[in-house]
């Protein structure tokens, strides 16, 4: 299963609004996002995985700055969900494999 798979159906998808916006905690809860948190090298600042029930799962770096895992774990989420918005800051990017 691809990432554009596990979408889940058009009612269920948020707005770029609320994707930016809303807690993250409350999105991943609402999305059924798990994450796992590794040892990673620097300038990783996170993955994004379908689990084998479909259901998403993020990577995130340890001692990773806040502030980075939200426009990262938020980029990521939109992708997945197929949301649009805004470009990244300069530095980062998204990459699907």
């Amino acid at each position: 299963m691809t990432l554009a798979q596990a979408c889940p159906d058009a009612q269920q998808k948020p707005s770029p609004d609320r994707l930016l916006n809303a807690p993250l905690p409350q999105l991943l809860a609402e999305h059924s996002v798990e994450v796992t948190v590794i040892d990673a090298r620097p300038g990783f600042t996170g993955g994004t995985y379908v689990r084998q029930n479909g259901d998403l799962g993020f990577v995130k770096p340890a001692g990773q700055p806040e502030s980075e895992w939200e426009l990262m774990a938020r980029a990521m989420l939109g992708r997945a969900l197929r949301v649009p918005l805004p470009p990244l800051p300069a530095g980062y990017e998204l990459t699907e494999l």
